[in-house]
């Protein structure tokens, strides 16, 4: 815990927001949604896409966020301090949504259930739950939570949850290294992790049960749907009845779940968003110059 007591926002919380970006925060119009959910952002560690998620926050507007847990790393601070300014600026960001109107709901996961001691409570504008149950604009009622409660690994063999954490973020130190030349090459963001899951048939089968379920949990609880996060693995697909959301990562595929207005749901793959918007400036250059 003395990992996390040194983290610059803590001692501020009751303050709310400030404009005290590192990254300054981008003008103009933004897209709006009812709601967000972002999960998995594992501040604190290097694998963080602290940068594609701080684009994401200013290029985005809701009624609603959700923070679906696994936002700080306390696993990773623990072992060893790695704090930059971006990740300040995230947590900035989140917290002058709340000051200026959001309702910002967070809900702890497994590497941040340091913070489940505080459920019921509020910080800086920040509701901190277990979980929730959200109304869409259509009368849905869906349930949010981490997601980790279900996962067999983390209940029965916690000893190997953390082996394989730290596995896992060896290659999250290989993806930082790999998209750093991509990025000097002018190659697009692209997740090696994302590939080697995938890739891999014992993690799609995990992958899939863990879905199960999670559904089937929640249909047992009588709502309509839930949305999670834990895997990593952005997912929107209907199971026996119950719509399955799954809002992604930070880390991987750079993703988050929305709802319009109207209660449609989406998932906003943000590398792609942007290689969209860079390639219409490109071409909005190339016709001025023509």
């Amino acid at each position: 815990m003395n990992a996390i007591t040194r983290l610059p926002f803590l001692s501020e919380l009751e303050e709310g927001a400030d404009d005290r970006f590192h990254i300054p925060e981008r003008e103009g119009q933004r897209r709006r949604y009812r709601t967000i959910w972002i999960s998995d952002i594992h501040l604190g560690t290097r694998g963080c896409n602290a940068a594609m998620l701080i684009d994401f926050l200013d290029n985005v507007d809701s009624d609603t966020i959700y923070l679906v847990g696994d936002i700080i790393d306390g696993w990773r601070l623990k072992k060893r301090f790695y704090w930059p300014a971006s990740h300040n600026d995230v947590v900035w960001r989140l917290m002058k949504r709340a000051k200026r109107g959001t309702r910002v709901v967070y809900i702890p996961g497994n590497h941040d259930e340091m913070f489940r001691q505080f459920t019921g409570m509020s910080f800086g504008g920040v509701e901190i739950r277990r979980k929730a149950i959200h109304t869409t604009a259509d009368g849905r009622k869906l349930l949010v939570l981490h997601g980790d409660e279900f996962d067999t690994i983390m209940l029965a063999h916690r000893w190997l949850a953390f082996v394989g954490d730290a596995a896992y973020t060896t290659l999250m130190r290989l993806n930082v290294v790999v998209n750093a030349v991509r990025q000097k090459m002018g190659l697009p963001y692209w997740s090696l992790s994302k590939m080697a899951k995938h890739k891999v048939k014992n993690a799609v089968s995990f992958i899939s049960r863990f879905e199960e379920v999670v559904a089937h949990e929640a249909g047992a609880r009588g709502v309509d749907g839930v949305v999670c996060g834990h895997i990593h693995n952005a997912e929107m697909r209907e199971i026996e009845g119950i719509d399955y959301y799954n809002d992604g990562d930070w880390v991987e595929g750079c993703t988050a779940l929305v709802e319009h207005d109207d209660g449609r749901m989406d998932v906003l793959h943000w590398a792609d968003e942007i290689a969209r918007r860079e390639q219409g400036e490109q071409d909005v250059r190339a016709r001025m110059a023509a």
